[in-house]
């Protein structure tokens, strides 16, 4: 992995599960497998500290587990799913646009709490929709449960791998670290869950501390609960799903901005006739960009989706708006002139770009030293004379793909590492807010008079209030521009791992 990369995954451990957590996975991150004493021993914390660090890593996929020669289990980083934790908001922003709010909540309670029963999941999420909703209402256990259903029948939930089961024989000692399994049959199999009842809202101090000592007593009598029905069957967000549905819209978008007009003269629904979708499927087959082949006559011939030309094509766009963006229009038609004639010489450029030679020279070494651009020598003779060698510039779209992911990376955390300190810098004023906010909540609450409010709410001066809004400006600037970045990080991934696989 990059520094940038190894930067990343330090700041995002440490922003959602704190500093003991990621000293544990930095430095599995940075030095590969090691045994549980040797974590200890590097990073100087307790051996349960530890344990509990990497219960927690390991309960969220961030880390996984393996059983050396010797007996001795090691511990690996899973640096890629750790990079994940930046799409969060995306994942969940996009089962809401799927499955409304109660998809939201149930993909947002499995990303925060790494792995969870069904029933306990939906039990979860009908209290917190129950929270918002007017009173009097409730949100039904069976609503949310058939959400879940929905979830898990599209593939964007599935269950973890488990423990097998094998017979107790004391003769053979267990081994030091279970091997899990995943069975592909029932890997996205709902149990059948009967489960009746309704979200209930937060209680008062008073009434949770009744309960409590209820709980207490029925235990003491020794009235044991059963377990509930899918207990042992745990749930997690099936992320490739997730990266697969982006992709798929990305080269629809792709494709719909490309033939905008042609595309809002279909026909609302997907009742199109024969005749008129031979002709936007001629269309889609006859574009340059080539997303959509056709092979074969037969039958009207055979239509596929060339997933590594439209994401070749989605990265070199990428590619060519960063080069407009950062050296301006001129220079993104010198690489676009690169991108399709493959190499040109340095006079070749100037002539079919119809730039100046001095422009063009210093356009073209401006790439090359940002790595945008590339120079091959072609020796006509074997010393390698200056006077006696051609010199094309080219465009490597992997090798520039790469660089440009690393940059990525470094943008993101030095983006988290400035609202960290913007926030480390009001932290006095956000906390006297949120100090106002509880009061005024509480004295709501009971009743207080309007003028009582206004009091508490005078509390905030309004140079405070100024810069209290300011800091909510820089932080959602701040948070849009992340998504931004993952956006592109997302498409520059996909295409060189498609690169990488295709044989």
């Amino acid at each position: 992995m990059t520094q940038a990369e190894l930067r990343l995954c330090s700041l995002l451990l440490r922003e959602h599960f704190g500093e003991i957590v990621e000293r544990i996975g930095g430095h599995l991150v940075r030095t590969g497998g090691q045994s549980l004493g040797a974590i200890a021993a590097a990073t100087g914390l307790l051996l349960a500290q530890v344990k509990k660090g990497l219960c927690v890593l390991i309960h969220h996929n961030l880390v996984r587990f393996q059983v050396q020669k010797r007996g001795v289990v090691e511990y690996e980083a899973r640096c890629g799913r750790v990079l994940r934790i930046l799409r969060y908001p995306r994942y969940i922003y996009t089962a809401k646009s799927l499955y409304g709010d109660t998809g939201e909540l149930l993909v947002e309670e499995l990303l925060l709490n790494g792995k969870m029963t069904m029933s306990n999941l939906v039990r979860k999420v009908a209290d917190r929709l129950t929270e918002t909703m007017e009173d009097g209402k409730t949100m039904d256990y069976a609503d949310v449960s058939a959400t879940f259903v929905r979830l898990a029948d599209t593939h964007f939930v599935q269950r973890c791998p488990l423990v097998p089961e094998a017979p107790e024989t004391p003769q053979v000692p267990p081994p030091p670290a279970p091997t899990l399994v995943v069975n592909e049959k029932d890997m996205y199999v709902v149990p059948r869950l009967n489960l009746v009842g309704k979200g209930k809202r937060r209680r008062s101090c008073e009434e949770e501390m009744g309960e409590h000592k209820a709980k207490k007593q029925k235990q003491e009598e020794g009235d044991s609960a059963e377990p509930p029905p899918d207990d042992g069957i745990y749930w997690q967000v099936n992320i490739d799903r997730f990266h697969q549905h982006f992709r798929d819209q990305s080269i629809v978008s792709a494709v719909a901005n490309r033939m905008d007009q042609i595309f809002r003269a279909l026909p609302a629904g997907y009742n199109i006739g024969k005749q008129v979708l031979d002709q936007y499927l001629t269309l889609l087959a006859d574009d340059p960009l080539e997303f959509v082949g056709k092979s074969g006559d037969s039958g009207g011939g055979m239509y596929t989706v060339n997933l590594h030309k439209a994401l070749a094509s989605l990265a070199t766009a990428t590619l060519e708006s960063i080069v407009e963006e950062r050296f301006g229009s001129r220079c993104a038609r010198i690489f676009r002139l690169l991108l399709r004639k493959k190499h040109l010489e340095q006079k070749q450029v100037e002539d079919f770009a119809m730039i100046p030679a001095k422009e063009a020279k210093d356009m073209l070494y401006k790439m090359l030293s940002e790595n945008f651009v590339s120079l091959q020598e072609i020796p006509k003779t074997p010393d390698h004379a200056p006077s006696r060698t051609f010199y094309l510039y080219t465009v490597n779209v992997l090798s520039s793909a790469r660089m440009l992911l690393h940059r990525c990376y470094k943008s993101v955390a030095n983006l988290m590492e400035r609202r960290q300190h913007e926030t480390k810098e009001n932290k006095r004023l956000l906390e006297k807010s949120q100090r106002v906010e509880a009061i005024l909540a509480s004295m709501q609450a009971t009743g207080a008079e309007e003028v009582q409010l206004q009091e508490i709410e005078e509390m905030i001066t309004a140079p405070e209030r100024q810069q209290l809004e300011s800091l909510k400006r820089n932080v959602n600037k701040i948070d849009a521009s992340e998504n931004q970045v993952d956006e592109t990080i997302f498409v520059l991934e996909s295409f060189i791992e498609s690169t990488m696989r295709k044989p």
